[in-house]
């Protein structure tokens, strides 16, 4: 098989990874990669959003499968545009990536599909979302309603800084996509990431995970794209996942099939847990970024069997085969992230390693400059290993972190806290 993969981060950098370790694939391009995938796989310019040129270049290159990574091209419709040219294709429409796109959307969805979710109210006006808050107290949760790369997310203790958010997002801080806040109820409990693929009809659980978004340790500090992660989620049992699938996950595919917009892809359920039972938190129509890299290293090979029988229409004749085995990822960032940060700085040591089974190092933001190995993001690499325990895979992510040379990056020590 010819497979071309959309985008250019650390869970890109997995999924072709992956992809590379079954004997199916023949060719792998990925648009636009970075550093690391340019080592595995052909890196090709290509504006990953424009769906003709997407279209052109698969054409051109006899792709047999596109494997989209990033929400972006998703929202933009570019799956739509290569099943109109009847490239085979992972990834929801359009319509259906509002999943993610919009979060009043998904909160319609969970109401018309029955989903237990966090109560909610939407506005467009910053008065009338400062008296809602006011109304109901905090702890209070306000969020962007379209997509703002993982940051568009308050989670406020207090009404002062909900309201500073309001103003913030109504204000243009996110531009668009906070063109119209949702404001929620806080809900408690321990969260957790649940992944399945649908194929518009069958749904396929392959696997949980627990992030750390916060920038600092013990899970404080500002909100990141998320700075470590572990699979699998030990506070999601076989049970809880089980009740989600049948409470959470079918009828929002249900409810999406009904309305005309079919969900084909894979579906990211944030899960908050209490009490043995699952609430919705959000959804996202891609793998987590860094989750990925923990279900990839899990999954291996067969991650691509499973993504072509999904984008295929095939999932009801899709297995996975799970080893009894835990992962986990690091992330190194460059310093200043979330905020500001440095482009351009060294990083060695890296020649040193070599990637196996249990043990990669991912890139995230990185290239090339004058051969030298630069940061070019900020979150840059994603020591990741897997072993027969949490601890065991934690350890040896942090012998691959302390192999890395750049003073420039930070990370944080305390990744899995919350399982170990």
């Amino acid at each position: 098989m010819n497979i071309l993969i959309l985008g250019g981060g650390g869970r890109e950098h997995s999924l072709a990874w992956a992809t590379l370790q079954n004997p199916k694939c023949d060719t792998l391009f990925v648009a636009p990669g970075n550093a690391g995938i340019a080592q595995i796989a052909t890196c090709v310019s290509l504006d990953i959003e424009d769906g003709t040129a997407v279209v052109q270049f698969a054409m051109a290159q006899a792709i047999d499968l596109v494997i989209i990574g990033p929400e972006a091209p998703l929202a933009a419709g570019v799956a739509d545009d290569l099943r109109a040219a009847d490239i085979t294709v992972f990834g929801p429409s359009a319509a259906a990536a509002r999943l993610e796109s919009s979060k009043r959307f998904t909160k319609e969805i969970c109401a018309a599909a029955d989903a237990p979710t966090a109560g909610y109210a939407a506005f467009t006006d910053a008065d009338a979302a400062k008296a809602h808050i006011r109304a109901h107290g905090a702890p209070i949760v306000v969020k962007a309603d379209g997509l703002a790369a993982g940051k568009g997310v308050v989670v406020a203790p207090d009404e002062e800084t909900a309201c500073a958010a309001v103003d913030d997002m109504l204000g243009g801080a996110f531009g668009q996509a906070g063109a119209e806040v949702v404001i929620e109820e806080f809900m408690t409990g321990e969260e957790a990431s649940f992944f399945v693929l649908c194929d518009g009809q069958d749904v396929l659980a392959i696997g949980t995970a627990q992030d750390h978004k916060c920038v600092g340790e013990g899970d404080t500090g500002a909100n990141t794209g998320g700075m470590g992660a572990y699979s699998p989620a030990p506070v999601l049992t076989d049970a809880i996942a089980n009740r989600a699938i049948e409470d959470i996950i079918k009828p929002t595919v249900a409810e999406m099939a009904r309305r005309g917009t079919p969900y084909q892809g894979v579906l990211y359920a944030g899960l908050m847990i209490k009490n043995g039972a699952a609430r919705l938190v959000e959804y996202n129509v891609r793998f987590g970024d860094p989750e990925c890299q923990v279900l990839m290293l899990r999954l291996g090979g067969q991650a691509l069997d499973l993504i072509q029988a999904c984008a295929e229409g095939r999932l009801g004749e899709a297995k996975v085969n799970w080893a009894d085995d835990h992962a986990m990822t690091v992330v190194l960032a460059a310093k200043g992230y979330p905020g500001a940060y440095e482009k351009g700085t060294k990083i060695g040591g890296l020649e040193a390693q070599s990637d196996t089974s249990k043990r990669v190092i991912f890139h995230a933001g990185t290239s090339r400059i004058n051969g030298d190995l630069c940061a070019n993001g900020g979150r840059v690499l994603n020591a990741t290993a897997r072993a027969e325990t949490l601890r065991d895979a934690r350890d040896a992510a942090y012998d691959l972190v302390d192999s890395v040379d750049w003073p420039e990056g930070f990370f944080r020590r305390d990744i899995g806290w919350r399982a170990l």
